[in-house]
């Protein structure tokens, strides 16, 4: 297979497994290739700690979910460590440094390399776009809705289950006086359970007869909220509870008999040459083994990048590929904020009958309010060492002691004593995730940093400023946030004012009606497609942008199909 696939997709993740999935149930013969490991696959069966000896897998009988389990080990710092752990941006030998990328100081790219991509750790929040949002875009949000229907489906996505957090959350937004949205597109604001791809709760949950460790084995959501750690609860592989595309579109793909997955190749360059017309077409792909070094060159019919919005443009630019004002530029980042409630015991008796949320429980993230025009709220429930840094171990505004405030009784960096306290009150808070629908700015960007190289080339440099109305936005989302919390009863709340360089939620690099057309073929590069976050438009209102991501491969592969096969 490696030697003569008809398309080559950069990257595992969100979009590359999808697409991959589409072309080959179509019968094109498709290669995959990963920078990061593949976990849960027997013919690696230690993936950090030697190369093992296949290059590439293909059948589905390589999958074991015994040996996912054991690999993904839901503990905190053995998966989301940045430097150290198994979901980060670096190679598969953990004994080595991540790969660097230049961004400011204070900043948190949480992407992961491997099979399955940044979805590893996501919450499986499955939203589609704002329709008002896609009204800018070179497409129609109709002309979506059938590929989005097709995703959901797939996956499979289902509203999130509720429990203690969201059941708080619902009571705060419904007293602030919003109202239960009933739509999966958003016109107005109003809360609802969150649309995650995220299998229902197992029904034998509340069984005494069964154990824990029983149903940990069995299909079906455990809600024990480990969902940023990666999910290794299920059956089997392929039907473990969170539906990453390791464990949904990977295996589908394989099903086909046409697709071949191999990881632990960063790509390098994208090849190139003229066809009849004098036009730029890609031709292959020059690959880098991260385990040994060794550089090959892989050629098909079209080559689709799926590598995520810093390194798709990056690696066009790295290839040398036309120029064009657009690769890069017009980053969007969806500036977050957060503000955490803490409850007292009577308060959360009176409303939920208990004394505690224990907001680790559940899903990580399982209700929202969609605000059109501004972003959205959604609950957030990390576990402990996590909930400590996002919502007190980072802020743009310094350390609490010298702010003072009207709205919140805290705004800041926590540390000592007062980190203690905050923590120690933690099974009795609420805490709400602001995300703001930023606006495309020139210059917000990935660009190559001119003066730093690592094995792959010039590293990326990565520029964000949110704009004054985006502040606004922001500022205005935090408030509502607020008044949901002090509505449910929180006696106290706290701000974190996080600084604008938290990288989760990034889109539109490589924009469509910029970089690529409405197919998302490039413009300047016959045959070179892209299918991944950096092709949108702009920050689709604010909603997380996966599920665009997978509905728009679906739709690439149909047009790449009908033009090129």
């Amino acid at each position: 297979m490696t030697k003569h696939p008809e398309v080559i997709v950069i990257g595992a993740g969100a979009g590359g497994a999808v697409i991959a999935k589409e072309l080959g149930e179509m019968g094109i013969r498709v290669l995959v290739l990963e920078a990061g490991p593949w976990y849960g696959n027997k013919k690696w069966p230690e993936p950090n700690q030697n190369r093992g000896r296949a290059q590439e897998s293909a059948d589905t009988d390589d999958l074991d979910g015994s040996l996912f389990r054991r690999q993904i080990t839901r503990r905190e710092n053995d998966m989301n460590d940045l430097v150290t752990g198994k979901f980060r941006w670096g190679p598969a030998d953990r004994r080595r440094s991540p790969w660097y990328r230049n961004i400011p100081d204070q900043s948190l790219m949480w992407q992961n390399a491997g099979i399955g991509g940044t979805t590893l750790h996501y919450y499986a929040n499955s939203l589609r776009a704002f329709p008002h949002a896609i009204e800018e875009w070179p497409i129609s949000y109709d002309e979506l809705i059938p590929y989005y229907e097709k995703v959901e489906e797939t996956l499979p996505v289902e509203f999130a289950p509720t429990t203690s957090k969201e059941a708080l959350f619902y009571h705060g937004a419904e007293k602030a006086g919003f109202s239960l949205n009933q739509t999966l597109d958003a016109t107005s604001p109003g809360y609802r359970p969150q649309p995650n791809a995220i299998l229902p709760p197992n029904e034998r949950l509340m069984d005494p007869d069964y154990s824990m460790e029983e149903i940990s084995h069995m299909e079906g959501c455990t809600l024990s909220g480990h969902c940023g750690q990666g999910c290794p609860y299920g059956p089997s592989y392929e039907r473990m509870a969170k539906r990453s595309t390791n464990v949904s579109y990977v295996p589908l793909a394989m099903k086909t008999g046409k697709v071949t997955f191999r990881p632990n190749v960063f790509v390098t360059k994208v090849l190139t040459e003229l066809d009849a017309n004098g036009e730029s077409m890609a031709t292959g792909a020059q690959i880098r083994d991260t385990w040994t070094g060794e550089v090959e060159e892989i050629r098909a019919k079209a080559v689709v990048m799926a590598a995520g919005v810093i390194e798709s443009p990056r690696l066009w630019l790295n290839s040398k590929l036309p120029h064009n004002p657009w690769v890069g530029r017009g980053l969007t980042n969806h500036f977050m904020d957060t503000v955490t409630g803490t409850f007292d015991e009577e308060t959360l008796k009176e409303i939920l009958g208990t004394p505690t949320v224990d907001p680790f429980v559940g899903h990580t993230s399982g209700a929202r309010l969609d605000y059109p025009g501004l972003g959205m709220i959604e609950n957030l429930g990390e576990s402990p060492g996590l909930a400590a840094q996002q919502l007190f171990g980072a802020s743009q505004a310094g350390y609490d002691q010298h702010l003072e405030s009207e709205i919140w009784d805290q705004t800041g960096r926590l540390v000592g004593s007062d980190l203690k306290e905050a923590m120690e009150d933690y099974r009795r808070t609420l805490t709400l995730l602001i995300v703001t629908a930023d606006d495309v700015q020139y210059r917000n960007r990935v660009e190559l940093d001119s003066h730093m190289t690592d094995e792959h080339g010039p590293v990326p440099f990565v520029h964000y400023v949110p704009s004054k109305e985006d502040e606004k936005k922001r500022l205005q989302l935090a408030k509502t946030a607020t008044d949901i919390l002090r509505s449910a009863g929180a006696k106290e709340v706290h701000r974190a004012d996080l600084n604008p360089n938290v990288y989760i939620h990034l889109e539109s690099t490589m924009r469509m009606g910029f970089v690529v057309d409405s197919s998302c073929e490039a413009y300047q590069v016959n045959r070179l497609y892209i299918a991944d976050n950096s092709v949108h438009y702009n920050s689709i209102g604010g909603p997380n942008p996966t599920l665009t991501t997978q509905a728009l491969a679906v739709r690439t592969a149909e047009l790449l199909v009908q033009k090129h096969f």
